[in-house]
């Protein structure tokens, strides 16, 4: 009789091969079996077992394509079960609080929004608002359906273990236990999984955005102010304590910068975020929020020569501080999402004068520089990926493990 541990060993390989196929039908959508016996590359009685076993989780569906187009029997198709299998997902951001149902497949099945006013540390009235979003969206689930986890983003540093905000500094959070007080009041029996907002949004873009196919990209986040996220060789950087990649404080004027929220001054978030954006746009300083800089990016496409200034003196700062970056790192794809999806544009001139004046050679080469393809939802995206990771780790151990 074998021991547990040879047993163990036995089953791993198996329960590799169910996770990696669910990841592929969960990142790719529709898919045949032949494709996914080249991509696993697995013989297709293998491919075959496996997704009958996944279909009978009921996790993915299978069925003949409607269009082949090519003689000969066709392969079925295999599909994520959008409408039976899904996560709640939170963003917090500084202005914004939404939280969705997302299936299988990455579908954003219901949402739903509220406005975050800037009232320092706020954690009981974040955490009541998202749990109310979240059990609304939660209960509108079809019958049958399954919640197989539970993730948000945070713009702040998290501790992974727990979901503790060790620093928020744009709100003032200093250790709130963000995952387990939004976990207790959700009522669901699930964990929370809370990540930094830029990492998971640098994720999202890898997985489903405009970095698919790039195993070395760069995410920067602007919110109020500028987060970022680090992909190397396909995997997250984040540090020894998940702390890293804090790119928003990498010291970029350090003889006369402006103060930053974390104490110091001349970071990068303090010369190109939204602060510094309005004041160089003289914006008045009740001026906050998307609003405003939609205004100053509206008034520089019309020409406006304050505004348009502006955008040029926020460019140079993130353009030293881009390639400062590649010059580390040597990305193939540089992404600005939140707030500076909407600045880049205007402001793409000097930070393209920047890299090609300040960047190695041979590291400019080949990389680019584009605006998040996910939009406003990448880190809402990227955290019901993080919600998603358990499940496509080890499928059916995690839907057997869940409450009633």
């Amino acid at each position: 009789m074998r021991d547990s541990r040879t047993i163990l060993k036995a089953e791993s390989p198996h329960r590799h091969n169910l996770g990696s196929l669910l990841r592929h039908v969960h990142l790719t959508g529709p898919i045949s079996r032949a494709a996914l016996a080249d991509r696993m590359g697995l013989n297709r009685s293998t491919i075959m077992a496996l997704t009958s076993e996944l279909a009978s989780a009921g996790l993915v569906s299978e069925a003949l394509p409607t269009d082949t187009g090519h003689p000969g029997r066709p392969s079925l198709v295999v599909r994520p079960r959008s409408d039976r299998v899904y996560v709640l997902a939170f963003d917090v951001a500084v202005d914004r609080l939404v939280a969705a149902r997302v299936g299988l497949g990455g579908v954003v099945l219901d949402r739903g929004e509220a406005v975050r006013p800037r009232a320092g540390v706020d954690l009981d009235s974040v955490v009541a608002a998202l749990a109310g979003l979240g059990r609304r969206v939660h209960v509108t689930a079809p019958p049958g359906s399954v919640c197989v986890g539970v993730g948000a983003s945070y713009c702040g540093m998290i501790r992974r273990a727990d979901g503790m905000v060790r620093f928020g500094p744009d709100m003032g959070w200093v250790d709130q236990a963000f995952g387990i007080e939004l976990g207790r009041e959700l009522g669901l029996g699930r964990p929370v999984s809370v990540g930094n907002e830029a990492h998971l949004g640098a994720l999202a873009e890898h997985e489903r955005g405009a970095g698919v196919g790039v195993q070395n990209l760069i995410y920067l986040h602007g919110d109020v102010g500028v987060g970022g996220g680090i992909i190397v060789g396909g995997k997250l950087l984040d540090g020894d304590a998940g702390y890293g990649c804090e790119l928003g404080h990498m010291l970029v004027n350090p003889y006369d910068g402006r103060p930053c929220g974390c104490g110091s001054r001349g970071c990068l978030e303090a010369e190109a975020g939204e602060r510094a954006l309005l004041d160089a746009a003289h914006c008045s300083p009740s001026s906050i929020g998307r609003a405003a800089i939609r205004g100053v990016v509206d008034a520089a496409d019309r020409g406006d020569p304050v505004a348009r200034a502006a955008l040029g003196r926020i460019g140079d700062w993130l353009g030293i501080g881009v390639a400062n970056l590649i010059n580390l790192f040597n990305p193939g794809l540089v992404v600005f999402g939140g707030m500076l999806r909407e600045v880049y544009p205007g402001a793409a001139a000097q930070i393209r004068q920047r890299i090609g004046a300040n960047v190695l050679a041979v590291s400019r080469e080949r990389v680019r520089l584009a605006v998040s393809a996910l939009g406003d939802d990448t880190t809402l995206i990227g955290a019901a990926e993080l919600a998603f990771a358990d499940l496509l780790e080890r499928p059916l151990e995690v839907l057997a493990g869940l409450p009633a």
